[in-house]
């Protein structure tokens, strides 16, 4: 099995539970219980909050498999200092990894819950990123997809859970996949920085985070198992799960 079958199969839309597990429940801790947002009374305009999107559409040439690497150093390179910058102005913010031979193709979004102006002041600092400039430059991204933020169109926590689940669920959801996407940037910036190595072309630097995603591979196969699965099935009570790949499968972990 190549490795994008392989992908498609743990990845999804962050559907089984391999991948839901993967992506942890670092940060998501919280002493007593979690304050919905987007929940309150109407707020003027300039103040309410709604989820924003920033997609890049990563290039895919026929025949080859998906650059998975460069969600990685989009990840790092683009959105972490964006992160550092304005992290008291963004509610909640998760990562998204998709490919598939479709309209949309290869791409990584960074999805974040923020006021309509401070969404202006995310994209705008995403969009001057000169590493984005750079690997926009030499095609490795084909096109940098956002929302018009003159309208919030998704202004409740839930509304870019899986409209499948329960109402409670998509509610909680959100913290849980903003947690797991923080461990997954610490992960890539702990290995990026024991690298000791500062790439400065586009093309080094897609090198480096090849390097990079090797070990991350590494550390899923190797201690997601127990880090990640155990840890998550033992939170729920090591109750059953069903699994929907090809029919429903109870497991425990």
């Amino acid at each position: 099995m190549n490795r994008l079958k392989a992908r498609r199969m743990v990845l999804g839309i962050f559907g089984p539970v391999a991948w839901f597990a993967f992506l942890s429940m670092a940060g998501c801790a919280s002493t007593g219980a979690v304050k919905p947002v987007g929940e309150t009374a109407a707020a003027p305009a300039d103040r309410a909050p709604g989820w924003w999107y920033e997609s890049f559409k990563i290039a895919w040439p026929r025949g080859k498999d998906p650059a998975w690497s460069m969600d990685l150093l989009l990840a790092r390179e683009v959105v972490q200092p964006v992160l550092d910058r304005y992290a008291q102005d963004i509610v909640l913010w998760r990562f998204h990894r998709r490919a598939a031979r479709d309209a949309a193709g290869d791409q990584f979004s960074f999805i974040f819950y923020a006021t309509a102006p401070n969404a202006r002041k995310i994209y705008a600092a995403i969009g001057a990123n000169r590493v984005l400039v750079q690997l926009k430059a030499k095609g490795f991204i084909e096109q940098v997809i956002t929302d018009d933020t003159n309208k919030i169109t998704r202004p409740r926590i839930q509304d870019t859970s899986d409209p499948v689940w329960s109402l409670p669920l998509q509610k909680a959801w959100p913290y849980f996949i903003m947690g797991a996407s923080r461990t997954w940037l610490d992960l890539i910036s702990q290995y990026a920085d024991a690298a000791r190595q500062k790439p400065r072309s586009p093309s080094d630097m897609v090198a480096f985070y090849q390097k990079i995603d090797h070990q991350m591979d590494t550390t899923w196969r190797d201690e997601g198992g127990h880090a990640f699965l155990h840890h998550l099935d033992a939170i729920f009570g090591y109750a059953p799960v069903n699994v929907n790949v090809r029919r429903k499968v109870e497991l425990q972990f």
